[in-house]
């Protein structure tokens, strides 16, 4: 296909991997080996998690994909003919070479156009929340997967490819010991599960000061956080209205995706903001991956009538705590106009969730539902030059 060009270098904020099926065990220890499983299911293989067979990703050794952009037309034209998701997938293609490993994939960019890209797991997204009542399960799970990740991607692949290690919060000094591995490996972005973090008192608010070690380190490291959307466990206020199911992602249910849309990043950026952590750490620098930016207004406009009413809880105006710290990925689909009126063009992020079905198959035309009214330099500073700061990356 012929692929849409720029004439300025493009970083994608939002670009994935499929893991092996091997890619949580390899490095788990013994101890606690029997908490992820594979087993076969009328002839399909399902992944296990504490010996609960998950739905959340129904094909979860990626052998076989959805091909890229799949979805696309659904998003930018609806459904009038009330297709289902398998209808809408398409034909699956076995997955590629270049969707396991960094040395495959780094070809592939070049083909798509993109001079860099952050590298998310995807199958990863359902790990946190089906162990949350077992923090040190959690850890050991989750470090042995970032093992996988540097073995396969490494955190910094020639300057290019980013892979984002997971860190996990239950216990706030196994976090900053995941984090120093990661560090001293080189680590540019990490990934955390926009969501309370699930410790051994139960659910808290990661804004919160008995977190603050640990965001101290990430802001003193410079290391960039990108809070990427996830299974954050809000399948359980679901559930008080439709029975206690799984949260699916790849299941048309229209009252889940309206009721769903936008909680958990909404419920995360409120709790960072208003419990403080981004006013004691100013240099915190956190991007919202694959949540879109529909919420972006609702949040600031929210924020602006609880600061009306009251000034006296807030060290700083929230607004401009929020847009001094956080730096948004919406989706090609969003009206973006309005969207680089709040934030300004210095704190929006091209990402294309390739390659992802919800995503774009061809992902520099991202750059075609940017507002016309944008200069090239804003432009160009959405499709990569402000990740690139981020990334600390010379010009």
């Amino acid at each position: 296909m012929e692929r849409r060009t720029v004439d300025f270098p493009v970083f994608d904020s939002d670009n994935h991997m499929y893991e092996t099926q091997e890619a949580f065990t390899r490095y788990l220890p013994s101890e606690y080996r029997s908490a992820i499983t594979y087993v076969q299911v009328n002839g399909r293989t399902k992944i296990a998690i504490k010996g609960k067979i998950s739905e959340y990703i129904p094909n979860p050794t990626f052998e076989v994909v959805a091909p890229p952009g799949a979805q696309e037309d659904f998003y930018r034209r609806g459904n009038p003919d009330g297709k289902s998701l398998r209808e809408i997938f398409g034909k699956p293609i076995p997955c590629p070479d270049w969707a396991r490993t960094a040395e495959a994939r780094l070809p592939h960019l070049d083909e798509l156009g993109l001079d860099g890209a952050l590298m998310f797991p995807t199958l990863a997204s359902l790990l946190e929340e089906r162990m949350r009542d077992d923090p040190d399960l959690t850890h050991a799970v989750v470090h042995s997967l970032n093992e996988w990740i540097y073995d396969e991607w490494t955190f910094d692949y020639q300057n290019r490819i980013f892979a984002t290690p997971i860190i996990t919060l239950p216990i706030v000094d196994k976090a900053i010991v995941e984090l120093e591995w990661c560090l001293d490996r080189g680590v540019r972005c990490i990934l955390i599960r926009p969501a309370p973090a699930w410790g051994l008192r139960g659910p808290r608010s990661p804004g919160l000061p008995e977190f603050d070690p640990f965001w101290a380190r990430v802001q003193e490291a410079g290391v960039l956080v990108g809070m990427h959307s996830s299974d954050s466990g809000y399948a359980d206020l679901v559930s008080i209205w439709e029975g206690s199911t799984e949260f699916l992602p790849f299941q048309l249910n229209p009252f889940r995706s309206l009721a769903m849309a936008n909680r958990a990043i909404t419920d995360m950026m409120n709790a960072m903001v208003c419990h403080g952590a981004f006013t004691r750490f100013p240099d915190l620098r956190i991007a919202t991956i694959e949540n879109g930016g529909t919420w972006v207004k609702p949040l600031v406009d929210g924020l602006e009538s609880i600061y009306k009413k009251m000034p006296q809880e807030f060290d700083e105006h929230p607004v401009e705590t929020f847009r001094r710290n956080v730096y948004v990925n919406p989706f090609w689909e969003d009206a973006l106009e309005g969207l680089v009126d709040i934030m300004g063009p210095e704190r929006l992020l091209f990402g294309s969730d390739y390659p992802h079905p919800e995503g774009l198959g061809d992902p520099v035309s991202f750059v075609d539902d940017l507002p016309e009214s944008l200069s090239w330099e804003d432009t160009a500073r959405i499709m990569g030059g402000n990740l690139r700061e981020l990334l600390h990356l010379e010009s």
